[in-house]
């Protein structure tokens, strides 16, 4: 009995539960988010933030906060699925949280009904959370310091509008973002190294090869791809002046040297195996370099220069450069491609590339441990974490977060480096900018025009004067268009530029339309979308979107801008 095996064990309950989810960002992923603690500044209509939220409490945020001051209204019950007639005269606030707690009994919710001007007076307000949604319409400086506090302590922050047909939602993440788990296609994270085979791996297919031209008809419609590669470019270099295949002709011809190699009378079932490897030498036969983008990750004084406080990332960065510095290779991811092959010698194949991985592992390993006593840490990196790391190297992501658009009441909009290629955009079939800018006036009026005059909550355009609010928002659109071009230096056609502005006209009538209302469909799909960029943010897993996002409800178009 004691030579038995342990039961299997069955999938726990909260497997079973956040199966699907699972399979998407992993145990790592989920733990993140039970980890995290999303505060919510519900503004407006308060639709879009309350949408967004529930599509973070069903996969199973750990904590989330509301602060809204607002009392249920008429106006509530004909947008708020989650409201209903009996709920009128409560804090929106509090009863939202109740029925979103409904939706999943894991998740710990809390609201806040002081009005954010005084609940802000609390230097520590913002402290206890990892994420923070802000929905418009928010005063200027309450804006300003919720990005001043994203900055100060590294705490995502998103900004939404939904305003009738139209929503845009903008992103400031922390000036360093690094992603290790970026998720690339599955044929993109396969690295053959076939051009710089290793000792273990010529010795495979030298084995496998052996013998070829004679080799019985079985045996040679199932010798692995990659042993055919490997022996059929041996045979190349010793043609070439031991050169690979270069440029696209080389490659051609490498490919029809293959091809030929195959035996048509092959009477055990063909050589789809020749076929393989045919199929794979464009895509296969390539230098085994980093692209650029992780090239300059190596080079971040963030990571050359490792200290005791520096996130884990860096430090693994760090090791896996100076391994490339070392070999001009990054460590092999070791998976291999499924393949005809027999079983036997599949699963040869796959030792050899795993044998290499956790080789190249080990000496990662080394370095990062030497780096950990250099610079006196006191937290070990887990070596899981640097394995992630060795596999996913080729694809891992830096994103250099920065603050979004505010804008102030007294103040030009300042576009900085970004102008140019903004301003460019203008002109693009389609284009969405024109759409932006409209939102952009919308915040300018809000934050220059106050309810009643009395400095309280803003005054939303198209709630009491539709045709004045109509034409003061487009003028304000037309200046922030003119001062972009100005700023950006563009040269663009008279009659362009004419027609840019009837959009951009055209963008600022149908806010004012809206009157600041949120349409539920709208509002859903914005907060589905937003939610996926907070699951990204959290998890630390795909590549969130890059600043800001427009969408376009009544042409069903969405654009990304790097503002």
């Amino acid at each position: 009995m004691a030579d038995l095996p342990p039961p299997v064990q069955g999938p726990t309950a909260k497997e079973k539960k956040y199966d699907r989810q699972l399979r998407l960002w992993g145990a790592n992923g989920q733990i993140a988010l039970e980890n995290a603690h999303i505060l919510l500044l519900n503004s407006g209509p308060g639709v879009v933030g309350i949408e967004t939220l529930k599509n973070l409490v069903l996969p199973g945020i750990g904590n989330f906060t509301i602060q809204d001051s607002s009392i249920v209204s008429d106006a509530d019950l004909g947008v708020n699925f989650f409201l209903e007639e009996e709920h009128l005269g409560g804090y929106r606030a509090e009863l939202a949280c109740n029925l979103l707690k409904e939706l999943n009994p894991d998740v710990d919710g809390h609201f806040i009904t002081e009005p954010i001007e005084t609940w802000l007076l609390n230097p520590d307000a913002l402290r206890p959370y990892t994420l923070i949604l802000a929905t418009a319409p928010l005063r200027p400086e309450i804006l300003a310091r919720l990005s001043d506090h994203a900055s100060a302590a590294s705490v995502p922050l998103f900004h939404i509008h939904s305003v009738g047909f139209y929503s845009h939602f903008s992103v400031h993440l922390p000036p360093a973002y690094p992603i290790v788990d970026t998720h690339p296609d599955l044929e993109t994270t396969q690295d053959l190294r076939l051009l710089q085979p290793w000792p273990e791996l010529v010795h495979f297919a030298q084995e496998k090869t052996a013998n070829i031209d004679s080799m019985a008809p079985e045996d040679h419609g199932h010798i692995p791809y990659i042993a055919l590669l490997v022996h059929f470019l041996e045979e190349w270099k010793k043609s070439h002046a031991g050169k690979v295949p270069e440029n696209y002709k080389e490659k051609t011809e490498f490919r029809t040297m293959v091809s030929k190699a195959a035996r048509t009378n092959n009477p055990e079932g063909g050589e789809e195996n020749f076929d393989e490897a045919v199929a794979a030498v464009l895509k296969s036969l390539n230098p085994p370099q980093p692209s650029s983008a992780v090239k300059e990750v190596f080079k971040t004084k963030e990571c050359l220069l490792v200290r005791e406080d520096s996130p884990s990332f860096w430090v693994i960065a760090n090791a896996i450069g100076l391994f490339y510095t070392k070999y001009n290779v990054l460590p092999v991811p070791g998976s291999v491609p499924d393949m005809k092959a027999r079983s036997a010698d599949y699963i040869q194949l796959q030792n050899v590339y795993k044998s290499k991985a956790r080789k190249d592992l080990a000496e990662v390993v080394e370095s990062v441990r030497f780096l950990e006593r250099n610079a006196n840490r006191t937290t070990v990196i887990d070596e899981k974490d640097i394995e992630a790391f060795c596999k996913n190297a080729a694809h891992i992501k830096l994103v250099r977060g920065r603050p979004f658009l505010v804008v102030l009441p007294s103040e030009k909009i300042k576009w900085g480096d970004r102008a140019k290629t903004i301003a460019q955009s203008l002109t693009f079939p389609d284009s969405l900018i024109p759409l932006y800018i409209a939102f952009l006036a919308w915040d300018k009026f809000t934050a220059t025009h106050e309810k009643d005059g009395l400095g309280g909550a803003p005054h939303v355009p198209g709630t009491s004067d539709p045709d004045t609010d109509a034409t003061k928002l487009t003028g304000i659109a037309f200046t922030i268009a003119d001062d972009l071009v100005k700023e950006a230096g563009a040269s663009i056609d008279k009659d362009e530029y004419a027609a840019i502005k009837t959009q951009i006209g055209e963008f600022a009538n149908e806010l004012v339309r809206a009157g600041g209302a949120e349409l539920h469909n709208i509002g859903a799909l914005t907060g589905g979308m937003v939610s996926q960029e907070v699951i990204k943010v959290i998890t630390e897993q795909y590549v969130p979107v890059d600043n800001t996002c427009v969408f376009d409800g009544i042409r069903s178009k969405s654009m990304v801008i790097n503002v």
